[in-house]
């Protein structure tokens, strides 16, 4: 009966826009919902420089060197803040990083796709991260305090990357014929793939409907799907560049535009492992991990040797 009481009392103060915070009682599958999604996020964000990352050496001018290594570097603190949130709820950094390694863990299904060109980084810039956005800018108000204040700053250093992806492909459309081919071709390899990003359609998604009664999303899958499209052909049609789909058009009486249909099949395979650089991004984790063995050491010697001096004084 207490335990009734309690979830009675958690749920009357999450409908009541409150914010959770970690030493508040919550029930075990909020608890668990919460470490999925913001380790996944996490994962994410690492994964996620990988694909960029890979550009950093390659970028056309040192301007560009400088701007897109400082995006990597916030991606890494983005990782860092969300998996200090995670902490938070009772589970230690070393097993959320040895579950990604593993291939336990899940993270963003878009970075297992190849940047083959520069363009490619303007449309991550302008699409995985304008996506991304309107994913996260909800996550500022989730029931859970830690989560919400982490994304604050996540949100307004996503709204430069966006911009600054968004302004790389400007500047390819107006230059050559062969440089505005190179931008249409890379969007259409992240058009759809951006889509998936916001996860399975409202009626496949299992954990949706809970997240959003729990307050710790605020929007269904497919209304942050539909945002995203509306927000996006107007900045495509100023590029002069053709989203890849047939079936797109505006309809005058939903007030959206209407699109086509989603390969979901593609989806749930690079999900399950089988996408065109899975292996690769994992094999890249697993090798810094390793490589980094010696800093951990050395930072772990250098603490306990600090806290035998504050000790012995």
């Amino acid at each position: 009966m207490e335990e009734m009481n309690l979830l009675d009392r958690f749920e009357a103060y999450v409908a009541d826009n409150k914010k959770v915070e970690p030493k508040d009682w919550m029930p075990d599958a909020y608890r668990k919902t919460l470490i999925r999604q913001i380790s996944q996020h996490a994962h994410s964000e690492v994964v996620g420089m990988l694909p960029e990352g890979n550009w950093i050496s390659r970028a056309p001018s040192l301007k560009r060197k400088a701007i897109l290594l400082a995006k990597v570097q916030d991606e890494a603190g983005h990782g860092l803040y969300l998996y200090s949130a995670a902490e938070t709820l009772g589970i230690d950094r070393d097993t959320l990083i040895e579950e990604l390694l593993s291939g336990k863990a899940k993270y963003s299904s878009i970075f297992n796709y190849p940047t083959l060109n520069w363009a490619d980084i303007g449309a991550i810039g302008w699409l995985v991260d304008g996506a991304a956005i309107m994913n996260q800018v909800p996550l500022c108000k989730c029931s859970y305090g830690p989560y919400a204040r982490a994304m604050v700053r996540v949100c307004k250093e996503e709204s430069f990357h966006q911009r600054q992806g968004y302004q790389i492909l400007l500047t390819i459309t107006q230059g050559t014929a062969e440089q505005k081919a190179m931008a249409q071709d890379a969007l259409n390899r992240w058009w759809w793939p951006s889509l998936m990003m916001f996860g399975p359609s409202d009626a496949d998604s299992p954990h949706s409907a809970t997240s959003m009664r729990w307050k710790i999303k605020h929007f269904s899958n497919d209304e942050l799907r539909q945002r995203f499209v509306d927000m996006t052909i107007p900045q495509a049609e100023i590029l002069g560049l053709t989203v890849p789909d047939k079936d797109l058009k505006w309809n005058e009486e939903r007030g959206h535009y209407d699109f086509g249909a989603i390969d979901w099949e593609e989806f749930y395979n690079v999900i399950k492992g089988n996408g065109p650089c899975n292996k690769e991004r994992l094999a890249a984790r697993r090798k810094a991990h390793e490589n980094g063995a010696w800093v951990r050491e050395a930072a772990v010697a250098h603490a306990n040797k600090r806290a035998a001096k504050t000790k012995a004084a």
